[in-house]
């Protein structure tokens, strides 16, 4: 796993992101769901593995509705610098357009085979990963299946446990960001941060 599809695709130094390195972030890995108002407005999803940002991006944002199945679109991996960016890319960068961190925190990984806990990194390779989120908007389990091969194609599913809420509409309901406390436009413009 290596970044350096990241910076070859960018100008870092006109698009205002982290040049970043690998590494590991400590003792509980993270995730980071961005939410992306570029060429059309998704969620890129972020999961920790091996020292990088394994990262998805979801055209409708992750659900909290286990009969929900979200396509995820794998693409390529980010330093783990990148949790922390939230900003504005200039429109003419790869990527332009205004990111929000809007929800961020740990994941435990729950893959099992044969009985044992299967390391993340094989459980992506294999197309197949379960993990429970703690985060401040998303929490519990999810799954990640991936259903082409070619196009990097996956489905981002909750889990039926204790955190599932058909009723709930994150993405909907809870537009602002976890850092900042800003909205999409408030970034755009430029505002401070309101908290």
């Amino acid at each position: 796993m290596s970044i350096s599809d990241y910076r070859r695709k960018r100008d870092l130094a006109k698009s205002g992101e982290p040049r970043g390195s690998s590494g590991s972030s400590g003792k509980n890995p993270i995730f980071v769901i961005q939410k992306h108002d570029a060429s059309t407005l998704h969620y890129d999803f972020r999961l920790e593995v091996n020292g990088v940002l394994k990262s998805w991006a979801v055209p409708k944002g992750p659900s909290t509705d286990p009969s929900e199945k979200r396509l995820a679109i794998e693409t390529e991996d980010h330093p783990l610098e990148y949790a922390e960016f939230e900003g504005t890319i200039p429109k003419e960068e790869y990527g332009g357009g205004t990111v929000l961190i809007w929800d961020r925190g740990t994941y435990e990984n729950i893959t099992r085979k044969d009985g044992d806990r299967r390391p993340m990194d094989e459980a992506l390779a294999s197309g197949h990963a379960l993990f429970r989120l703690k985060g401040e908007k998303l929490a519990g389990g999810y799954a990640l299946q991936r259903i082409d091969d070619d196009k990097g194609h996956w489905l981002l599913v909750k889990m039926d446990d204790d955190e599932a809420d058909a009723r709930r509409n994150p993405v909907s309901t809870e537009p602002e960001s976890v850092v900042s406390g800003r909205t999409l436009e408030e970034i755009a413009d430029g505002k401070k941060d309101s908290s």
